[in-house]
């Protein structure tokens, strides 16, 4: 098989699909890219996915090149993989899927499956079978399904190997894309993964709608969160209860500082766009306040860290923990941490700003802040040190040793993943993300745990 696109997605899903078993060629056109993967080496962090790589790499099981027609003389199924990044406009750009399509498809001189992994706008799927079947010499004997990926960064390789079910959307009659991908994915199907096998259409569609659905649980506790903080609430009480409660459970009620990243945020914007021109805008109209109440949230940051400081930015030194849209990751893409940190020097702070992962990326994305070397460093002589991406290493400095090297001991956790009470002992004064003040210690609660 081959894999056409080799960033995140695709580098991510050779690999494993080598260590299935199967031989595999990656395609990209960034040679620099390619020799780096060849070395064994991602252009990218996620957990265990370097020594996997190194491993199939060496083992002959997985190449990789820039050559359309190798990849088409090599392939009997070529999983699409390229970036659908988003428009001005909100809706999703194609470009680079289309052109992989067309790149390879005058190459196909024998049957072969296309399968997408990309997620895409409804009916996409539809238009490129007609470009592939114009445009490839074998014709109608190449076919075209759609399988979207359900990678959650950070756990990338064991959604990969171990996913919660396996989507499987062919045309009518496409007997023998279905056939191929079960061969593919056997030893998942027999280790019980469930299968849902659908039309092109609705295979799609599940992709879009289950980040839609994540992205608006999120939105709606910390929507909850800005009325509790309204009306002198609990909102971490208000979700403990929800939790328990098996017809809406824990997951993704943890108020903080909202999603970011290259999925959630895109997908429902291409979402609401595609749902317009099909005229079905007003279904998905709700989508707008998920991403408003979500946007709202960098805001309230900024105001908290603001009020900690007395009210003025102006020439106050703030320290900020995370740069990664989540832990797990070196992906900045829409990053909350990275909006707050910007938002902050825009209203003339100075700002340090610290990731186990993503210093490399923040960097270059975003020169004109300062970056320091380690989570102490990053606290020195700061006015307030906010807490906004939750990476294990954060939790296990103390607070105690800390206090001396700051201008004042303030700190806003956005994430809620501290022990306050331990740094209130420490004599740190704390704010969290949507209740205000800490009075009282949050250690009991029972919220299941809702990183994504």
């Amino acid at each position: 098989m081959t894999v056409i696109g080799c960033g995140y997605l695709g580098a991510t899903h050779a690999t494993c699909m080598a260590e299935l078993g199967h031989e595999v060629l990656g395609l990209d056109t960034d040679p620099e890219k390619t020799a780096a993967l060849a070395e064994g080496r991602p252009p990218f962090y996620e957990p265990d996915l370097a020594e996997m790589l190194d491993r199939n790499t060496r083992s002959g099981r997985l190449r990789f090149t820039s050559s359309y027609a190798e990849a088409a003389e090599f392939g009997q199924l070529h999983f699409l993989a390229v970036g659908t990044p988003q428009r001005p406009d909100g809706a999703a750009d194609l470009r680079q899927l289309e052109s992989a399509v067309s790149l390879l498809a005058p190459h196909l001189r024998r049957p072969c499956v296309l399968v997408g992994k990309s997620t895409v706008p409804v009916g996409t799927a539809a238009l490129l079978t007609t470009t592939l079947r114009g445009l490839a010499p074998v014709g109608a004997r190449a076919s075209l399904a759609w399988s979207p990926e359900f990678l959650r960064e950070g756990h990338a390789v064991e959604d990969t190997l171990r996913p919660d079910r396996l989507v499987f959307g062919r045309s009518d009659g496409d007997g023998r894309s279905l056939a191929a991908l079960r061969e593919v994915y056997v030893a998942l199907i027999t280790a019980g993964i469930p299968v849902v096998e659908t039309d092109l259409a609705t295979a799609e569609l599940i992709k879009t709608a289950a980040n839609s659905f994540l992205a608006t649980k999120i939105s709606f506790i910390n929507a909850m969160a800005e009325v509790c903080e309204a009306a002198g609430g609990d909102v971490w009480q208000l979700a403990e209860a929800l939790a328990y409660d098996s017809r809406i459970g824990g997951q993704f009620l943890r108020p903080g500082l909202g999603f970011g990243g290259g999925c959630l945020p895109k997908d429902i914007r291409g979402f609401v766009a595609r749902a317009h021109e099909l005229g079905a805008g007003r279904a998905l109209g709700f989508l707008r306040e998920v991403d408003g109440v979500n946007d709202r949230r960098r805001v309230r940051m900024v105001e908290l860290a603001e009020r900690a400081c007395g009210g003025a930015l102006a020439g106050r030194r703030i320290g900020v923990w995370g740069a990664a849209f989540k832990p797990g990751t070196d992906d900045i893409r829409d990053s909350p941490a990275l909006a707050v940190a910007v938002a902050l020097r825009e209203r003339g702070a100075d700002v340090v700003v610290y990731d186990p992962r993503a210093m490399d990326n923040a960097r270059k994305a975003f020169p004109y802040l300062e970056y320091a070397d380690s989570a102490a460093a990053a606290a020195g002589g700061t006015d307030a040190l906010l807490h906004l991406t939750e990476w294990q290493e954060f939790g296990e400095v103390d607070p105690a040793g800390l206090a001396d090297r700051v201008r004042a001991p303030r700190l806003i956790d956005g994430r809620s993943g501290l022990d306050l009470d331990r740094w209130r002992r420490a004599g740190w004064t704390c704010d969290v993300l949507g209740h205000g003040p800490v009075e009282v210690d949050r250690s009991e609660s029972r919220i299941p745990d809702a990183t994504s």
